[in-house]
């Protein structure tokens, strides 16, 4: 086929579901809608409460937007095929999907990147915490860590829509790159070049990014045991939030990519297990682990919750109208 638009691509997955199928649209609805709801309360606590318009919130502000745009680009349409009995998509639309999804992968990793330097300074240089940190920086590096994966993700998927595809058939939820490239026509110039370029953004925005950090914790770790016991936990006890997200996601991200190169078929259950870990699980552990964690997000949703019931309360209120024959009985 030398063509490779115009097309839909049949998920051969949903098929095999069965029983499955039923509790499968279940969990995902679930899950789906509670990450959705809790990380759209974080960013708006985080967007309402001025205390927390600093560089670590400001960045997982950024983290949970990415998170969000992840579980988005495939949750919503996997929950259509499910309930539509449709298990295809359009060939640009697999496209579309593979670069939203992509592009979320990436710019986790590039902001994970951000928020350890940002705990390396502030730990390791707390004098300078605030010169370092500066609001011009902290806009340098979002737009560093999001338009760097944007582009490049872009380049990607360029290459990725010339490659000829024999096949139409997915053994997948959903589109993701890998297993597109893997239903081309053999070797092509173009999927060469795919190949060496995601290579290179694998180094890149995966293997560069995870190095930074681990050298962020080594010197933090190194940093932490000079200090006292206090000192060190209370260091410490800002890094953890952030270094569970990281382990999680790397963890997932290393079983996804083994998954991806598998050539023999696995079982749909593992399929949409594995699925779950990768796109699912780290938008709802990201406003979890960070809200039960953080002291201050936990206080100023207390505060905003507390503001809020407050201000309903003296809405209805004032509503409340003294009946006439009482306002007259009092007058006499």
């Amino acid at each position: 086929m030398n063509k490779s638009v115009g097309f839909d691509l049949l998920f051969s997955t949903y098929e095999s579901l069965g029983s499955w199928k039923y509790v499968s649209t279940i969990f995902i609805f679930l899950v789906y809608s509670v990450a959705t709801l809790a990380n759209i309360c974080i960013m708006l606590v985080i967007y309402l409460e001025s205390s927390l318009h600093k560089p670590m919130y400001i960045f997982l502000f950024n983290l949970l937007c990415s998170g969000l745009l992840g579980s988005s680009a495939v949750w919503p349409k996997v929950l259509s095929n499910l309930l539509t009995g449709l298990h295809t998509s359009s060939y640009e639309g697999c496209l579309l999907q593979v670069y939203l999804l992509s592009v979320f992968a990436a710019c986790t990793y590039s902001t994970l990147t951000v928020m350890a330097y940002d705990r390396y300074i502030s730990i390791c240089k707390p004098l300078q915490y605030h010169n370092i940190m500066n609001p011009i920086k902290i806009k340098s590096w979002l737009i560093i860590s999001n338009l760097i994966p944007v582009f490049s993700i872009a380049g990607q998927i360029y290459l990725t829509s010339k490659i000829p595809l024999c096949s139409h058939t997915l053994n997948k939820l959903f589109c993701d790159n890998l297993s597109v490239i893997n239903i081309s026509c053999g070797t092509s110039s173009f999927s060469l070049l795919s190949n060496v370029y995601g290579l290179l953004i694998i180094v890149c925005l995966s293997v560069l990014p995870t190095f930074l950090i681990l050298l962020s914790y080594v010197k933090i770790l190194s940093v932490s045991l000079k200090v006292s016991k206090n000192s060190q936990s209370k260091a410490l006890g800002t890094c953890i939030p952030h270094l569970i997200i990281f382990i999680n996601y790397s963890i997932a991200t290393i079983f996804s990519v083994i998954y991806n190169r598998l050539t023999v078929i696995v079982p749909s259950e593992m399929n949409v297990f594995i699925s779950v870990q990768v796109t699912l699980l780290p938008p709802l552990l990201h406003p979890v682990i960070y809200g039960v964690r953080t002291k201050e997000i936990r206080k100023c949703t207390v505060k905003i919750t507390q503001r809020l019931f407050a201000s309903t309360n003296c809405y209805y209120t004032s509503k409340l109208k003294v009946p006439k024959i009482f306002a007259i009985s009092g007058s006499l």
